[in-house]
C-alpha cells in the first residue's frame, strides 16, 4: 500500500523565511500562488515580461518578476507552464540563476521523466501534484477543503526536500483531502496513460460515438447530447464519492443491467486491454513524449488541425446552444475562479 501523508504530517514552518516563486499564472499558477499566500507563505510571481498573466498577478497583488529575477529571489521555484515550454525555459533562464540548496518543483514529472530538464546536483527536485484542475485547487481551499495531491522527490540535496514538499502541498490544501507518495517517472506514465486511454482521449471518443449513433439513427441531438454527454458528470459524481458500488446504487437496475451487457459489447475487454497496453508502451519507451515534443516543433499541425475539428462537431455545437439555455450555465467559466 502507497505511503499517505495528511495534514498532521506536515509542518508550514518548514516554509518559514523562504520564498517561493510561482513561474507561470495560468490555471495551476494561480491556484498555487493564491493558496500558498492565504497560507501564510511568502510568494512571488515569475514572468514572460509583457505577457498577459503580468497585469492579472499584479491585480492579485504579488510581486511579479521575471523569471530569471524569480530565480535569484527564491529558494523554491515551482514551475507551472506547459510540459512542452518547460525545458527552453528552464535552460535559457532557470538553469543559469540556480544555486545550491535551492529547490526546483513540479506539477507532473513529464519534463524529468523524459530528460527534457536536468537540474544540478545541489538543487532539490520535488513534485507536488494535485489530482485536479488548478480551479478546483483553488475553489476547494477557499471552501475549506483540498484537492488530493501526490508528492515524489526525484533529488534529496539538501536532506530536507520531503519536508519542503509536504510543506508545500500543506500550503496549498492538499493535506486537507490526502498526500499520496509516489515516484516522478511513475507519476508521469499513469497521468499520460489515464488521460489518453480513459479520462480525456477514451472519454471524448465514447461520448462522440454514443452522441452520432442516436443522431444518425434519427433522433434528436439534444437527447443525444443529454443522454450520452451531459449526464456524464452526474455518473463520474457517483463514482468519485462511492466508487462503481455507488452509482450502481443510484441508477435503476434496468441501467445497471445494460451495463452488464452492453458495456462488454461496446469495449471488448481484451482487445481494449491490448489496444491500452499499446498506448502504455509508447508511454513507457518515450515514443509519445518524442511525437508531442516534435509535434511542438513543427506548427503543431496535427494538434491544430484536430482541434478545430472538434470545436465544428455536432455534439459540440448543441451542447453550447443548450448551456446557453440552462440555468447551471454560468458555473461554466472556467476562468472566473474565485480569488
Amino acid at each position: 500500500m502507497a505511503k499517505m501523508y495528511y495534514e498532521q504530517d506536515c509542518n508550514l514552518n518548514n516554509l518559514s523565511g523562504k520564498t517561493i516563486a510561482i513561474v507561470g499564472y495560468g490555471s495551476q499558477g494561480h491556484a498555487h500562488a493564491l493558496n500558498l499566500r492565504d497560507s501564510g507563505c511568502n510568494v512571488i510571481v515569475g514572468l514572460r515580461q509583457g505577457g498577459k498573466s503580468w497585469p492579472v498577478a499584479e491585480k492579485d497583488g504579488f510581486t511579479v518578476m521575471t523569471v530569471p529575477e524569480a530565480t535569484k529571489a527564491a529558494d523554491i521555484i515551482m514551475i507551472l507552464i506547459n510540459d512542452e515550454s518547460q525545458a527552453a525555459m528552464y535552460k535559457k533562464d532557470i538553469e543559469p540563476n540556480l544555486t545550491a540548496g535551492k529547490a526546483i518543483a513540479f506539477a507532473h514529472g513529464f519534463n524529468i521523466r523524459y530528460k527534457q530538464i536536468v537540474p544540478p546536483a545541489d538543487v532539490d527536485v520535488f513534485m507536488a501534484a494535485p489530482k485536479g484542475p488548478g480551479h478546483t485547487v483553488r475553489s476547494q481551499y477557499v471552501a475549506g477543503k483540498g484537492v488530493p495531491c501526490l508528492v515524489a522527490v526525484e533529488q534529496n540535496a539538501t536532506g530536507k526536500a520531503y519536508d519542503i514538499a509536504l510543506a508545500y502541498i500543506a500550503g496549498i490544501g492538499g493535506a486537507r483531502a490526502g498526500i499520496l507518495e509516489t515516484t516522478m517517472n511513475e507519476e508521469t506514465e499513469t497521468d499520460l496513460f489515464g488521460e489518453q486511454t480513459v479520462l480525456c482521449g477514451g472519454v471524448v471518443d465514447l461520448m462522440r460515438c454514443g452522441f452520432e449513433t442516436l443522431v444518425e439513427a434519427g433522433y434528436a441531438p439534444e437527447n443525444a447530447y443529454f443522454e450520452c454527454i451531459h449526464e456524464m458528470k452526474l455518473i463520474i459524481d457517483l463514482i468519485n464519492k462511492g466508487g462503481v458500488a455507488a452509482m450502481n446504487y443510484s441508477i435503476s437496475d434496468t441501467a445497471e443491467y445494460g451495463e452488464y451487457v452492453s458495456g462488454p459489447r461496446v469495449l471488448p475487454y481484451e482487445q481494449t486491454k491490448a489496444n491500452m497496453k499499446a498506448v502504455l508502451a509508447d508511454i513507457q519507451d518515450g515514443t509519445f513524449a518524442e511525437r508531442w515534443l516534435n509535434e511542438n516543433k513543427t506548427g503543431r499541425e496535427f494538434f491544430n488541425a484536430q482541434r478545430a475539428a472538434l470545436a465544428k462537431h455536432p455534439m459540440e455545437i448543441v451542447g453550447a446552444e443548450l448551456r446557453e439555455k440552462m440555468l447551471w450555465k454560468n458555473d461554466s467559466d472556467l476562468d472566473s475562479a474565485s480569488n
